[in-house]
C-alpha cells in the first residue's frame, strides 16, 4: 500500500507546460509564489536593460511576455491551486481547454536566456540609429546617431536646429534609442 505522497508524486508524472496569465506587472510575484508554496516549477523569462531617464539611468527589470509566464504541473490535480496563487489572474484557456506549450518550445526559449529567466541587454547605440535626448537643454529633440563613443561613453549625434546640421558629442546616458538602425537589428 502506498502512502499520499507517494500517491501525489507518482500522479505529478503528467506534468505539462501551462500559460499563466498573472495580474498585471505581478509575474514575478505569481511566479514565485507557485514556485515557493506549491513546488512547482516555473518560468518567467526577463530582460534587464538600462534607460535612460530625466534623473539619469535606470536599471529596469521587464517581463519579455507582459503579463504572462510559464508552469509546469499536473493539469487535473493542481489546476485549482495554481488558478487561486496569488497573483495568478488565470490559466489561459480556449473554451474549456487548456493548451500545453511544447517541452521543446520552452527548452529552445531557454537556450537564448542561458537556461536561466535573465538575460541582460546591451545598451550599445550604433550608427544610423535614432535617438532621443533625455536630459539637459536639449532633452526631448530627436537626433541620429554619428558614431558611438563607447570608451568615453559617449555618442556624437547630428542635431537639426534651425535649419542647420549640428554633430554633437553627447553622455551615452543622456540618449534613449528610439529607432533602431536595420544592421544592429540583424545582429
Amino acid at each position: 500500500m502506498q502512502s499520499g505522497f507517494q500517491e501525489a508524486a507518482l500522479s505529478r508524472g503528467c506534468e505539462e507546460w501551462f500559460t499563466i496569465h498573472s495580474h498585471p506587472k505581478h509575474e514575478h510575484i505569481a511566479a514565485a509564489n507557485l514556485q515557493t508554496t506549491l513546488g512547482i516549477e516555473v518560468w518567467n523569462p526577463r530582460i534587464v536593460f538600462t534607460r535612460a531617464t530625466r534623473r539619469g539611468p535606470a536599471t529596469v527589470t521587464e517581463s519579455v511576455f507582459p503579463g504572462y509566464f510559464f508552469a509546469r504541473f499536473n493539469l487535473n490535480i493542481d489546476l485549482d491551486q495554481v488558478r487561486y496563487t496569488s497573483g495568478v489572474a488565470t490559466v489561459v484557456r480556449f473554451g474549456s481547454r487548456y493548451p500545453t506549450v511544447a517541452v521543446d518550445t520552452i527548452a529552445q526559449l531557454k537556450t537564448h536566456f542561458d537556461e536561466g529567466d535573465l538575460k541582460a541587454l546591451s545598451h550599445d547605440i550604433s550608427e544610423g540609429e535614432t535617438v532621443t535626448i533625455t536630459s539637459g537643454s536639449l532633452c526631448g529633440i530627436e537626433a541620429v546617431v554619428l558614431r558611438s563613443l563607447p570608451a568615453r561613453k559617449r555618442v556624437q549625434v547630428l542635431l537639426e536646429m534651425l535649419g542647420t546640421c549640428t554633430a554633437v558629442e553627447l553622455d551615452v546616458n543622456t540618449v534613449s534609442v528610439q529607432r533602431r538602425h536595420p544592421r544592429s537589428l540583424a545582429a
